[in-house]
């Protein structure tokens, strides 16, 4: 589960597929069961009750995942993803593989800072030291934190922790599994327990860690291009961040698109891969040089100037 060869054309792995629920189980329960998170279940089944879902009700498992259009070396974590990717060392003549599992990050105020790090220490059974600042905001909810929580059930960094090259930083396991795949850490990467443990056999010290936020990715599985997308309750992804991913992956280069249906196309994504291209036939015929990525770019870029002028003048 959550183990793919890396294809050799495409950045597409994985598949979606449907189960039913079982007597007494609940949304979070099949999400550990199926190594995906809260957010991406929750949002494929939006009407299964998290709690309660019928026993034989259908739910949908959204697991096909586009790979960032990063370096496949080591770890690779999308925060808006709520999601990690780790590449194994290959040896000569052995097939690439990748390996995902969901995550939870930092709630509002408490980002984890992006950009390339490494892997610096592994622990077992760690102790947990909170910070201060941790310690001040549970006082004021009257709740007192020790300066120092030992290896238990009460450790939240769980039983296994790999330390970053980021001071206070880790990637570890937790004590509260439900919030896998939620915003909810001080900034800290949690895991499942069992899922921290995978990981924590394979990545040595010094592996080369990349820290992202990718709102959209764009995906290509043979002549077809895919979106997706990650977007929060109440948000919206912007075509900009559509724009933006089209201009930085190889995979869109040279591809026919339907400008005309790139909005409409993403306010329909939501954390499940949407097929973007190739153009209907019908629609090549009519339309020999279909508008490409990058002319839609541009096109985006024009109209905004030439909004940007027309308002200069009226209030002129």
């Amino acid at each position: 589960m959550g183990h793919y060869v890396v294809p050799e054309t495409g950045n597409i792995v994985g598949e979606v597929y449907r189960i039913k629920v079982a007597e007494g189980e609940t949304l979070l329960d099949i999400a550990a069961e199926h190594g995906v998170g809260y957010e991406e279940l929750r949002h494929a089944n939006p009407d299964v009750s998290i709690w309660a879902p019928d026993a034989g009700a259908e739910v949908t498992i959204p697991a096909r995942y586009v790979l960032p259009p990063e370096r496949r070396e080591g770890i690779v974590i999308n925060m808006s993803e709520l999601r990690l990717y780790y590449y194994p060392p290959t040896a000569k003549g052995e097939t690439p593989t990748v390996e995902t599992y969901p995550i939870g990050i930092g709630r509002d105020g408490y980002d984890t800072p992006l950009g390339v790090t490494k892997t610096t220490m592994k622990l077992k059974n760690p102790a947990w030291y909170p910070p201060d600042s941790i310690r001040q905001e549970a006082a004021k909810k009257g709740k007192a934190l020790p300066s120092v929580v030992p290896a238990g059930p009460e450790n939240p960094l769980g039983d296994r922790a790999i330390l970053l090259d980021l001071p206070g930083y880790l990637i570890h396991g937790t004590n509260r599994p439900d919030g896998v795949g939620m915003r909810v850490s001080h900034g800290c990467i949690r895991m499942r327990p069992e899922t921290i443990r995978s990981l924590f056999t394979r990545v040595g010290v010094g592996e080369r860690v990349n820290i992202i936020d990718m709102p959209v990715k764009i995906g290509r599985d043979g002549n077809r291009l895919y979106l997706q997308s990650f977007p929060l309750d109440g948000q919206e992804i912007g075509m900009h961040d559509l724009l933006s991913a089209l201009q930085n992956t190889s995979e869109a280069k040279g591809m026919p698109l339907d400008y005309t249906r790139l909005n409409e196309t993403l306010k329909a994504s939501g954390w499940q891969p949407i097929a973007l291209a190739p153009l209907p036939e019908a629609v090549i015929e009519i339309k020999p040089e279909p508008i490409r990525w990058y002319d839609a770019f541009r096109n985006w870029q024009q109209s905004l100037e030439t909004t940007r002028v027309t308002e200069e003048r009226a209030g002129s």
